[in-house]
């Protein structure tokens, strides 16, 4: 076993709650060293980008089928679009003399530690020639980080579509690790999920596929998007880089060709990043991200060899722009909101890995992600604890895992392409509350579960690096989930404190071979009544630290 595994598994370790004892973290919050949420570059040139009404565009559902939507010219106003849908500020809230953001794209503790970039080829109103930025959400602009010549962008995309634009994110811990402690590195995880589904939607609205290039190791994103220079500003982590292309291209390549991202390296960078905190408190962060890093490879992931099946569900009335827009995450359930197992199935349905489905089309690998659901209040459905397979071909494999469930059944008007599994008929509201670090909100609603996956198998056939991508594929599943239940008129909203083994023990899962990676709640949510909610943009509202 490699050094940086062994880190990697120590890191998990470490990092879990237990009843007895929390995972290492700050006693309590220091406000006056709080991290600005907003990274700019100082001295680099801004573009603004357009805003469009949420009320203009496709269905909802449309954009989660391939080819529904015609796909958009690239130009000013479609990347104005992307960013306006997947990592732009969606209003502003406001409680006595405090005055924070909320963004389209969800964050633990609303502390979004993700910044995106973007890298294109000339662009009418925004760039006459290939060019480096970083997208800005409290302006939504781009800032101008640096230029380079065609024949260098010709290199770079000589295997991808002609009409193509790479979206890069970086996360940078410090924001997540100021509140969070030991554990914000999970959190941060989370977070590019959660910006990878938003982008990947966005995209999907605009008639573009979204793929992750996998094949690149950290340094070279680093280099892409021209976050290694030396600074002693808070260091920004390089996490992936995203193809954004035509539905209808074929994209052959898996990967960039090394030469030409080595040339950015020489690049005239510009701009200087801004400070966000006066002092920092290292939590590890740097030596899990560098235990966690990525070489480049010639990956070969397993084949996700499911056939592809009709989509069930029905198109209703909603658009997609006003779901993104409107989504919040919950801070309490009600505890007595309902919902029709129709809804039920037709949520889940939506987190299903079948090929060709948006979101997970972005996702080069097989599932590893599936679902352990608490069920409270879906009529028509015993109340208990179901499993759902993301990938059915493993049914056999977590049927021998899971030693605490009875024989598995299928409840009553399950969809034969839905693998959903009664593993326990009881009242499970207590559990889900006490395995959620006792919170009330994981029981409070219409359900609630965990997201689970074989562990040390991936890590051993891939290698540390891995371990991000499990918290990249539970985060994808939470921005699904989050879309999903605003859709269904409701909210919901991701967990991040759960005591992991207590969990496996409730499973029955006996040892480190399958691990708890993210929770989640949806139901009928309580709204505080002192909170003022603003517009994102169009004013400038005193932002409160």
């Amino acid at each position: 076993m490699s050094d940086s595994l062994q880190d990697v598994l120590d890191y998990h370790e470490a990092t879990k709650h237990q009843f007895h004892a929390y995972a290492n973290g700050p006693g309590h919050l220091d406000w006056s060293n709080q991290p600005d949420p907003f990274r700019r570059y100082v001295g680099a040139s801004l573009v603004s980008l357009k805003q469009i009404s949420p009320g203009d565009g496709p269905l909802y559902d449309d954009a989660f089928v391939p080819g529904r939507i015609p796909s958009a010219p690239f130009g000013l106003d479609s990347i104005s679009q992307l960013f306006f849908d997947s990592l732009a500020l969606s209003a502003w809230k406001s409680i006595e003399t405090s005055t924070w953001a909320l963004r389209v794209n969800p964050s633990s503790g609303n502390l979004h530690p993700t910044e995106g970039y973007l890298i294109c080829g000339p662009v009418e109103g925004l760039c006459d020639g290939p060019t480096v930025f970083h997208y800005a959400p409290m302006e939504h602009g781009l800032e101008v980080r640096a230029e380079f010549d065609e024949e260098l962008w010709e290199e770079l995309r000589d295997e991808i579509p002609r009409d193509s634009i790479f979206i890069g994110l970086t996360s940078i811990q410090w924001r997540e690790a100021w509140k969070y402690g030991h554990r914000a590195y999970r959190y941060c995880q989370h977070d590019t999920g959660h910006a990878i589904g938003a982008v990947s939607i966005a995209a999907a609205g605009l008639g573009w596929n979204a793929r992750l290039l996998d094949n690149l190791g950290s340094e070279e994103l680093a280099n892409l998007m021209g976050t290694f220079q030396g600074h002693d500003a808070e260091k920004e982590d390089p996490d992936c880089l995203i193809l954004i292309s035509p539905h209808d291209e074929t994209v052959k390549a898996n990967g960039l060709p090394g030469d030409p991202i080595t040339a950015f390296r020489s690049l005239e960078w510009l701009g200087n990043p801004n400070h966000l905190s006066p002092s920092h408190v290292d939590w590890g962060m740097d030596a899990i991200a560098d235990a966690a890093s990525k070489p480049p490879t010639q990956i070969l992931y397993e084949p996700f060899e499911q056939p592809p099946r009709p989509w069930s569900l029905p198109t209703r009335p909603i658009l997609l722009r006003q779901m993104i827009r409107q989504r919040r995450s919950a801070v309490a359930m009600d505890g007595a909101t309902g919902m029709e197992k129709e809804t039920f199935y037709g949520i889940l349905l939506k987190t299903v890995h079948v090929p060709g489905n948006v979101p997970f089309t972005a996702l080069p690998w097989k599932p590893h992600i599936h679902l352990a659901i608490f069920v409270h209040r879906v009529a028509g459905i015993p109340a208990g604890l179901y499993f759902l397979l993301r990938d059915p071909t493993q049914k056999a494999k977590f049927e021998a895992a899971l030693t605490q469930a009875e024989p598995w059944q299928k409840p009553d008007g399950c969809p034969d392409e839905l693998a959903l599994y009664l593993l326990i008929e009881a009242d499970a509201r207590s559990a889900a509350k006490q395995i959620s670090c006792t919170q009330d909100i994981a029981s409070d609603g219409c359900f609630s579960l965990g997201m689970v996956a074989e562990y040390l198998a991936p890590l051993d056939r891939y290698g540390p690096w891995f371990y991000p991508r499990f918290f990249w594929e539970a985060g994808l599943i939470g921005q699904v989930l989050y879309l999903e239940a605003e859709a269904a008129g409701i909210r919901s909203t991701g967990i991040g404190c759960y005591f992991d083994d207590s969990m496996h023990e409730l499973l029955g899962l006996q040892d480190q071979q399958y691990q708890d990676f993210y929770h989640f709640t949806i139901g009928g949510a309580v709204d505080d009544p002192r909170l003022t909610t603003l517009e994102a943009y169009g004013q400038s509202p005193i932002i409160s630290q």
